[in-house]
């Protein structure tokens, strides 16, 4: 252990690598069936797994998942996990909740797919009015595609070519988004494979909550749209600055420029996400991940007058050949899933419980590193909360970017892994459902507490 000037603990970074070396046995020992498949599936999936990013967690190899219920999961091992992950949002809801369950297979058995709308479309469509205050709806397969239609449509009726996302945003894959700075200047983000063009060409990207930044971006009217989570996520939970909303809607107003805010994570906020929460008044909102209960579906919606200037600028007789939509989207499966999650299982009451529970959470992860002394702060958003090893709360995604610091990541993943809590796997966020308990979140307190205490044991 270190001591600082200030007092505060320093790892030690010989003993970190030791530690992870230690966790890194134990995980392999205890998850032999996992492995095992993991092995064999390399010789016909691509890296061993169905899509690339799920070999990125702190194990050697990823766990293989056998059953899920709630806010539990059990590999092929046979250990038993609360799942503080839940798919990354994809799962907000829990694993499997009844009501989603028995809406999601009477619709199987009475079709899935027809290209054209069930009566659930229509009760969908006036949900999402009520919750989110847009007045017209249309429905994707995922939120990048939501995002994706939503710039085509905005370029679309503003006649104007890019588009303006905040440093280390995410929208999902959408190709304009994978843009970042570097000492000041707009890049291709690390990681950006194959991009159609250098994304400085289609993007400007400036920091959250740099209003001067806006301002002189928005000044010259050649941008179409803002793409802005209202509380950037994926970098860590970053939270604007009081005023920072009302100054980007009355810049984007002024300059031409349309609004899109992605509910996509922050939907964790409350019923009607962020936006309904605080007020906003965006000319489109995005949303996706955890609106159909685990059934790939999102939606994006329109203000009045956003819907006119579209219905003027998109002939109905070019509509399959515009870039927009999708032989799956809108299908009667997800507007099925879609019903039955809002109205049964992201409700008022459920959130009343998953909040606390974030909260409860975040104090448990603030008594330790107050008992232990360390330079780390611990963020809440609605029933989302994540940890930073770093003293103060970034206040944009280049500050969060900089705190990024891997081997922490590992071991803290981990050792909680190892003891049955799985944390999303990008960053040190933890997410609750209506199905997460008290004791769940007083189990991650304990183990918390203990991996923390092993970092700074004499």
């Amino acid at each position: 252990m270190e001591i600082t000037a200030s007092n505060t603990k320093i790892i030690n970074r010989d003993r970190l690598q030791s530690l992870i070396s230690k966790e890194q046995k134990r995980f392999e020992e205890s998850h032999p069936k996992s492995k095992a498949l993991f092995e064999e599936s390399k010789q016909y999936l691509l890296g061993g797994v169905p899509m690339n990013w799920m070999v990125r967690w702190a194990g050697s190899f990823p766990i293989f998942v056998d059953r899920a219920s709630g806010a539990h999961f059990t590999d092929v091992d046979g250990h038993d996990y609360i799942d503080l992950c839940l798919g990354d949002t994809g799962a907000m809801t829990g694993h499997a909740p009844q009501a989603s369950q028995d809406a999601i297979v009477e619709r199987i058995k009475k079709g899935t797919t027809f290209m054209l709308p069930t009566e659930d479309a229509l009760w969908v469509g006036k949900e999402l009015t009520r919750r989110f205050g847009l007045k017209y709806w249309q429905i994707a397969m995922t939120a990048t595609d939501a995002n994706r239609f939503s710039i085509r449509l905005a370029r679309k009726i503003t006649g104007r070519k890019k588009i303006l996302v905040f440093n280390w945003c995410y929208h999902g894959t959408v190709d304009e988004t994978f843009i970042t700075l570097e000492n000041g200047k707009p890049v291709p983000r690390k990681g950006n494979l194959g991009p159609p063009v250098d994304p400085s060409m289609t993007t400007k990207v400036i920091e959250f909550n740099d209003i001067a930044a806006l301002e002189e971006a928005l000044a010259s009217e050649d941008v179409a749209c803002v793409l802005a989570e209202p509380v950037m996520t994926n970098i860590g939970i970053v939270h604007p600055d009081s005023g920072f909303h009302q100054a980007l809607r009355q810049i984007t107003k002024r300059t031409g420029t349309l609004l899109i805010i992605d509910e996509t994570h922050t939907v964790c906020s409350g019923p009607g996400g962020y936006t309904k929460l605080h007020s906003l008044a965006p000319d489109i909102l995005t949303v996706g991940k955890p609106i159909a209960s685990g059934i790939p579906a999102a939606a994006y919606g329109f203000s009045d007058e956003t819907a006119k200037r579209i219905r003027e600028n998109t002939p109905v007789d070019e509509s399959d050949t515009s870039g927009i939509g999708g032989t799956l989207a809108g299908n009667a499966l997800s507007l099925a899933a879609i019903r039955a999650t809002l109205e049964h299982v992201l409700t008022d009451s459920s959130y009343e419980k998953t909040i606390p529970l974030a909260t409860r959470f975040t104090q448990g992860v603030e008594d330790a590193i107050r008992e232990f002394n360390l330079p780390w702060t611990v963020q809440q958003l609605g029933c989302r909360a994540e940890y930073w090893f770093r003293e103060l709360p970034p206040k944009n995604g280049g500050e969060a970017a900089a705190a990024i610091d891997g081997p922490m990541d590992l071991y803290m993943h981990l050792f909680a892994l190892n003891r049955g809590i799985l944390m999303t796997p990008f960053h040190n966020m933890a997410l609750m459902s209506p199905a997460t308990t008290a004791d769940d979140i007083d189990k991650h307190t304990a183990i918390f507490r203990e991996a923390v205490q092993s970092l700074i044991s004499d």
